[in-house]
């Protein structure tokens, strides 16, 4: 049973090495056939596509365009109901549970749910959590709500354990695009401790060495403004050595 198929069942996570997952915005990637070869070569795991706001590029032809060269799970990272494409592995489907907007929490998920069906790919019900990051960010704007505080790891347990007794099957912290703080190490080990879910993390994540630290605990982390400049794409290889040696 692969990834995919383990995070698209009620699996209950157990694995020895942490995954690098990189998300491509499409409205941000500029020269996607290089981005993309250089996940291949350094041992990128998967790679989410999806954007807060988008406005230029459909999610359809940036999958379509990673498919075509890369052998990589691509994975739908969706901002909204539109935010689609029957060309992807699968789609973590985000419910953003610190949010108090109806939007987020279940209304974009009626939207999309009948193309969802039509496409027939695998989903993965995730409980999206935001965390105060030290700046606004582009996920702190829409969300409608304030984020979890850093400072108290118990409530983001308290929500991650809602996420799994609703059934999800994996818990998504994230402080957000442009973050100046990631989300503390001991927030995500004491949700993975409590759950035992699939964790992922992203966020103000720029640094080798702050993803190894994280990669301790969480099974996914996920880099993506940093990636953003291509001059800096040879440091995924330093990005993936010390996210899979952590554990």
């Amino acid at each position: 049973m692969n990834l995919i198929e383990k995070l698209s069942t009620n699996f209950e996570w157990n694995s020895g090495k942490s995954q690098f997952w990189l998300l491509l915005d499409p409205d941000r990637i500029e020269n996607i056939e290089n981005v993309v070869e250089n996940a291949e070569k350094f041992g990128v795991d998967a790679i989410l596509v999806g954007s807060s706001i988008l406005i230029k590029n459909p999610v359809e032809k940036i999958v379509s365009a990673i498919k075509s060269i890369s052998n990589i799970p691509v994975i739908i990272f969706p901002g909204g109901c539109n935010q689609l494409s029957a060309d992807a592995d699968a789609i973590l489907l985000l419910s953003f549970l610190s949010s108090r907007n109806p939007r987020w929490l279940i209304e974009e998920h009626i939207l999309a749910a009948n193309r969802i069906a039509d496409m027939d790919i695998p989903v993965i019900p995730t409980g999206y959590l935001h965390i105060e990051s030290g700046a606004m960010t582009s996920v702190g704007f829409f969300a409608g709500s304030p984020p979890l505080p850093r400072n108290k790891p118990d409530i983001t347990v308290a929500y991650s354990l809602a996420a799994k007794y609703l059934g999800m099957h994996a818990v998504f912290l994230e402080a957000g695009s442009g973050a100046q703080y990631p989300v503390p190490v001991d927030m995500i080990a004491e949700v993975a401790s409590a759950t035992k879910l699939f964790i992922i993390v992203g966020g103000g994540i720029r640094t080798s060495e702050k993803a190894a630290e994280r990669a301790k605990f969480a099974d996914a982390v996920v880099i993506g403004n940093f990636f953003e400049n291509t001059n800096k794409l040879d440091e995924m290889k330093n990005f993936a050595d010390a996210i899979h040696n952590a554990r």
